[in-house]
């Protein structure tokens, strides 16, 4: 039978569902976009089709990756490789008509009765594996949903519906229901790997746009600093601790009142000098971030001039009262604030006509608070209100991508000479692209909560967003305000979870200290010399002894579609054991992070907020743990290291063999990390802040026992030349066999690059050899 050869945008199948038909693209060799009814409108997509060869035979279209085959039975699809193992496949669909106009739209899929599922977003429920789970999504404080799935099969999907949407998988099978929109509209994509998934992900949506140098530093922040000296202080006392920092946060209410909120300028008279402090920031070498919302109060002038267009909803958010110094909220003084329709056009505009006065001013980085937005004591009539583009409803969960993208876009128009960075509470799929870092929300001061952090970050990283981290220590802390006000940093049980947390913290792509109802800064919790002062100074100096291999991995997120935080099955699929472990993960591809998750100096408070209710958290009078606690003994923990490799203690350089439990002995201020066999590791010099010393000299750490490779990234650091080229790589290859690490030949070029330097060698046993390169290939015999 002669085949039939069709290219993408071809109609492939056309059935009867109703009044609905089925259509098929193939966008690429891997990725099939499927529509039964009306296409949505996409925020997220900005890849086209490719020109891909699709070969029908009968009911089966196939292209060099991929098979899809219609059952006449039952009219559903089936996905498969080309060489016939079946992946995914469909069970039934619905679309119901409401009187809205807009349809509930639900599809079913099978799924094989062992297979692991993980992603959708940052699920703070301490699971990876998504079976058997229930879970409506909508955008939340704490939680935030990017409609992205990946099976351990290699296969992954995105769900194209911006609505609140229920996931179920159930014995029954796995299905999205979402409550508006025009049809079921989902891409089947087929990466192979988690990896691969990631990468067609980004391939739809867009790839990683690099962050400045300076931002993987050290960052200090608390709710609130209330007055321009104050924050300034904050990097002085820092300087004068002689402890790195890179980077400074003034959150709210530098305005002034709430009926100002959002005003973005420095309206409050203790911040009457703004400008002059971040210029004084910069002299003291550190970066200035500042919080700005979706909403504004009344009194401002954004707000009266989007309301006269009627680009502000009505829905209710935060703050809810005018009275910003009394909590709970005085219902008979409402602040009248409102969220802007980040989903036009002309109101992204004017949001950056205003936010241009900070930018002006120096600001470097943005903190965009309520992203999700806050939305509280929602109606029916809120989510029919019509917004641009469609309802309230229907685009609700894509918010934080509307004005996450509508500040990068801006920016980027703005000068090319910095860098967009954004910390922004709430992603939707696609934020990836548009210059942002996602934290966890307001979550409490908990060991509970610091387990949970670690696999909600690994789902984030899943969907191909892999920008993430959290409030070092919790947000919520009263409940160890057990000596008084703000007493918690003297709390030996807030002690050990704060430097836990910190011990996890150094291992996501930003590393932030913040919080409330007690300050954060390294001098609250003691000084140099004492065990937990000095835990905390001991893992900001690491932080900044391994940017070089930090900064290195973010260009491998931008060019090769690679992650920061890496759940082990990524690396290691053949090994059961990972699929569901929630408590270690890769940092890059050589460092396995293996934090202390359980209190083991102290008693483990089970503490349990919300958003809200921890506002009003009533200090705690028990809980303490009872005589004398020693930060100075060693405890023991068990951690599991992968099969599939060898792998060395960071700290002592003992080998393991991967597929076992080790016990290993533990201290107040080490963090369990192991190096893969084969890994090249350049760590760079101790340093107060990014720049302040060249990278002359780096350590080139060797972990024998499989051949390595590993590609040194540099460039100007702050500033987009490098899409132009303008960066340079070395690659450096180890072969196990002859012992022999090959430097090879710098490539590219950047200003102020250096063009010779030392590379100290150190293999695991302490032995040292430094070396001379000039950017030629030379071969060092070990």
């Amino acid at each position: 039978m002669k085949k039939k050869l069709l290219t993408a945008f071809a109609l492939l199948v056309s059935i009867v569902c109703g009044a609905q038909e089925t259509k098929i693209e193939f966008f690429t060799p891997s990725i099939v976009h499927v529509v039964k009814g009306d296409a949505t409108k996409s925020l997220v997509v900005i890849a086209k089709p490719d020109d891909v060869k699709v070969t029908k035979k009968g009911n089966t279209w196939k292209t060099s990756e991929l098979t899809v085959k219609l059952e006449p039975q039952t009219q559903t699809l089936v996905f498969m490789t080309n060489k016939g193992k079946v992946l995914l496949k469909e069970k039934g669909m619905s679309l119901i008509r409401k009187n809205t106009g807009e349809f509930e739209v639900s599809q079913s899929f099978f799924l094989d009765k062992d297979e692991a599922i993980y992603g959708l977003g940052t699920i703070q429920n301490g699971k990876m594996n998504r079976r058997g789970e229930k879970k409506r999504m909508e955008q939340t404080n704490l939680e935030d949903f990017q409609n992205v799935l990946q099976s351990i099969k290699g296969w992954g999907l995105y769900w194209e519906n911006y609505s609140p949407t229920v996931f179920e998988d159930n014995a029954e099978g796995m299905s999205f229901t979402s409550e508006a929109g025009q049809g079921v509209d989902y891409y089947f994509m087929y990466g192979g790997s988690a990896d691969g998934v990631i990468a067609q992900m980004r391939h739809l949506s867009g790839d990683v746009p690099m962050f400045p140098l300076w931002t993987y530093g050290f960052w200090q922040s608390k709710e609130r600093y209330k007055s321009a000296k104050e924050t300034e202080s904050i990097v002085d006392q820092y300087r004068a601790h002689n402890v790195p920092l890179d980077g400074i946060i003034q959150d709210w209410q530098y305005w002034g009142s709430n009926y100002l909120w959002n005003a973005m300028d420095f309206l409050a008279e203790d911040f009457s000098n703004g400008k002059q402090m971040i210029q004084n920031v910069h002299k003291k070498h550190a970066h200035f971030m500042i919080s700005i919302w979706a909403s504004f109060g009344p009194m401002t002038l954004q707000f009266r001039e989007l309301e006269k267009k009627g680009l502000l909803l009505p829905i209710e958010t935060w703050p809810q009262s005018g009275i910003s110094h009394v909590w709970p909220p005085i219902m008979k003084f409402p602040s009248g604030v409102r969220v802007y329709d980040a989903f036009h056009p002309e109101a992204r505009a004017i949001y950056w006509k205003y936010l241009k006065t900070l930018f002006d001013y120096g600001t470097d980085a943005w903190w965009m608070d309520s992203t999700d937005p806050d939305f509280f004591n929602p109606k029916e009539s809120d989510y029919n209100h019509k917004v641009y583009g469609g309802t309230w409803r229907s685009q609700r969960n894509a918010f934080p991508l509307a004005t996450v993208r509508g500040i990068y876009q801006s920016q980027r128009k703005e000068a090319e000479k910095k860098r967009v960075f954004i910390m922004t509470r709430s992603s939707f799929a696609g934020q990836q692209h548009y210059g942002s870092n996602m934290w966890s929300g307001d979550v409490n001061s908990s060991w509970d909560m610091l387990r949970k952090q670690v696999p909600a970050g690994l789902s984030f990283t899943l969907t191909g967003n892999p920008n993430f981290n959290t409030d070092i220590g919790g947000f919520f802390c009263g409940s160890y305000n057990t000596r008084g006000k703000e007493s918690a940093p003297k709390n030996p049980q807030f002690q050990e979870l704060y430097v836990r947390w910190m011990q996890y913290g150094l291992f996501c792509p930003v590393f932030r200290s913040h919080g409330t109802e007690a300050p954060r800064e390294i001098w609250q919790f003691g000084k140099k010399g004492e065990p937990i002062y000095d835990a905390i100074e001991k893992q900001i100096r690491l932080r900044y002894r391994l940017l070089p291999y930090l900064y290195s991995i973010a260009w491998q997120v931008t060019n090769n579609n690679d992650s920061y935080m890496r759940p082990l099955f990524a690396d290691f699929a053949a090994d059961k054991q990972v699929w569901n472990m929630a408590d270690e993960f890769m940092f890059g591809r050589s460092i396995l992070a293996a934090p202390i998750l359980k209190a083991q100096y102290t008693e483990e408070k089970i503490i349990r907020t919300d958003a809200m209710t921890g506002w009003n958290s009533k200090t705690a009078t028990d809980g303490t743990s009872a005589g004398a606690i020693d930060f100075t003994a060693n405890k023991t923990a068990v951690k599991y290291l992968p099969k599939g490799a060898q792998w060395y203690d960071f700290w002592t350089g003992k080998q393991y063999k991967g597929g076992q439990n080790v016990t290993l002995e533990t201290s107040i201020d080490r963090v369990p990390m192991f190096v893969r066999a084969g890994s090249i590791l350049p760590l760079g010099p101790e340093m107060q802040y990014v720049g302040e010393k060249s990278w002359d000299n780096l350590e080139l750490r060797i972990y024998p026992g499989a051949n390595g490779e590993f590609v040194l990234y540099e460039d100007e650091g702050d500033n987009y030349n490098y899409e132009k080229g303008v960066f340079s790589t070395i690659t450096f290859q180890w072969n196990d066999r002859s012992h022999t690490l090959t430097i090879g030949d710098r490539k590219g070029e950047y200003p102020g690059m250096l063009a010779s330097r030392n590379f100290t060698i150190v293999l695991p046993n302490g032995t040292k050899q430094t070396v001379s390169y000039n950017g030629s290939k030379t071969e060092v015999k070990l």
